[in-house]
């Protein structure tokens, strides 16, 4: 048997002889007052003499973390995830199913204490310990006796003992929740409306991705897991509900990054009578107010660098200026699609998937578009570490946005950029049916192309169209990727409690 094995068996026999005793391991009721950190938060200014007035007793539980043995007494640590709490335990002031509780404990056993709250002469708050009770056996040992979880596939496979053993993770999650709070809050003070749409879906779309599929048996349907919430929410603008929002997970079946993750959590917001231009105000008050609120300023410190999100207005750049400038170039040489197949050619920036292998690349339908994109993701999008809304997307990659009136080829579509990171994309919404319906018909010969991202024709949502839908904006934010700018962390697997992981093997 190996030293693990060992330490299990061993600890499994002392819940036996637990049993055996008639104290069960893994009781049904705790009886708690109070966990440790709400003992400090209450009592952690209280002097000696002011709890030994009080006459404070509580029933206090918590894991197991430390146990120092001085002879006639021991000393407990008990932990909550925030704080701990210091036990004083003498044994021969216990009665017997105590005892014999503290005489089985293992370091990761979950505890319930009775006794009245103290300092001790080195001042220390702790809990002068009547009672012991078992709330539930750890037969397995925590990692590495409590000096952090280190290695990061585990830390990813099994989030448990991550959160156990560092707690810079437990703060990551702390500080998500957080952003999500205020985000709705921001929202709900401006008067949107909180929605939910279909996760499942008979036709997916909203964003150009490759969906999950799934089939549903009664009905004999296939359905796809929803690559965005978008056309859904627009139907509600149809409907009358003017500003409406979700917060909600969205599935996209590609690749594994660093900034990707197949399931990941997404806001996105509708405003009837408003446009991209008023969004990107919008926008920067709500992350600008976020930084303040959480990190007590305007800036975030993320991989080595300050992002000034409070220097406002944020940088306004759109495509075409951003891409002739990373080329070192008038914008006049970026202005057809031969000269961006050239570009790309020479830098050896990969294909678009969109346009069709085999045949040359500034000849086929919608070449521009895919070719600008391309070039802004290869040579700028790294480069945009401070709070960039890059404006005016090419309509061949923004099926759903409304174009330019003075300039059709591009599109009233913004995509904010911090830290080298996309992390918003909005666009003043295509209301238009016809033009809508055109749209989905390029995306259908572009799907029949080979491009298997792009866009089925929603006939529902055009149908829901002609019923006519007021102008708006609309915005999807990242939640995953602004939590890993807020928390300074590297990939979105830090930020995401149960990541996408290969099976383990063996």
């Amino acid at each position: 048997m190996s030293e693990l094995d060992d330490q299990i068996a061993n600890r499994r026999a002392k819940r036996e002889a637990l049993r055996a005793l008639g104290i069960e391991a893994y009781p049904a009721r705790a009886g708690v007052d109070a966990e440790p950190s709400a003992v400090h938060a209450r009592y952690g200014a209280s002097s000696a003499e002011e709890l030994e007035e009080a006459g404070v007793e509580l029933r206090v539980p918590g894991r197991l973390r430390a146990v120092r043995d001085m002879g006639r007494t021991r000393f407990l640590d008990l932990h909550d995830g925030r704080a701990k709490l210091q036990l004083l335990v003498r044994p021969a002031r216990l009665d017997e199913r105590s005892r014999a509780v503290l005489d089985h404990l293992d370091l990761g056993d979950y505890l319930v204490a009775r006794g009245r709250l103290i300092r001790t002469r080195a001042g220390e708050l702790s809990l002068d310990t009547a009672e012991l009770g078992l709330l539930a056996k750890a037969v397995r040992p925590l990692p590495e006796k409590w000096h952090g979880l280190t290695d990061i596939e585990i830390r990813y496979r099994q989030r448990y003992l991550d959160l156990v053993a560092n707690p810079d993770s437990r703060r990551v999650f702390e500080l998500r929740s957080a952003l999500v709070r205020g985000i709705r809050a921001f929202l709900d003070a401006r008067g949107f409306l909180e929605v939910e749409t279909p996760m499942m879906q008979p036709l997916p779309g909203g964003a150009t991705a490759r969906p999950f599929v799934t089939h549903h048996h009664a009905l004999d349907l296939e359905l796809y897991l929803r690559i965005a919430p978008e056309l859904y929410l627009k139907r509600l603008l149809v409907g009358g509900l003017h500003r409406v929002y979700e917060i909600n997970r969205n599935f996209r079946n590609e690749g594994i990054s660093t900034q990707h993750n197949p399931e990941f959590t997404m806001l996105e917001f509708y405003q009837a009578y408003s446009d991209y231009l008023q969004l990107m105000d919008l926008v920067e008050e709500m992350l600008a107010g976020l930084a303040h609120d959480l990190l007590g300023g305007a800036e975030l410190t993320c991989r080595g660098e300050t992002l000034r999100l409070g220097e406002r207005p944020w940088t306004r750049l759109p495509m075409r200026e951003a891409v002739a400038g990373a080329l070192g170039v008038p914008v006049a040489e970026v202005e057809t699609a031969a000269q961006l197949a050239g570009w790309c050619e020479r830098l050896e920036v990969e294909r678009p998937a969109a346009l069709a292998a085999g045949a040359p690349l500034a000849g086929q339908p919608g070449a521009y578009g895919h070719l600008l994109m391309a070039l802004f993701e290869a040579r700028v999008e790294p480069a945009l570490i401070q709070p960039t809304f890059v404006l005016d997307y090419p309509v061949e990659v923004s099926p759903l946005a409304k174009p330019r009136p003075d300039d059709p080829r591009f599109t009233e579509r913004f995509e904010l950029y911090l830290g080298g990171m996309e992390v918003a994309n909005a666009f003043s919404e295509l209301n238009d049916p016809d033009v809508q319906a055109e749209r989905f018909r390029e995306q259908l010969r572009a799907r029949a192309a080979g491009d298997d991202e792009a866009h089925r024709f929603d006939e529902d949502y055009v149908r829901a169209l002609e019923h006519g839908m007021p102008p708006a904006g609309g915005c999807g934010i990242g939640i995953d990727r602004l939590t890993m700018l807020f928390a300074d962390r590297p990939s979105i697997r830090d930020v995401i409690l149960f990541p996408l992981l290969r099976p383990e093997r063996g």
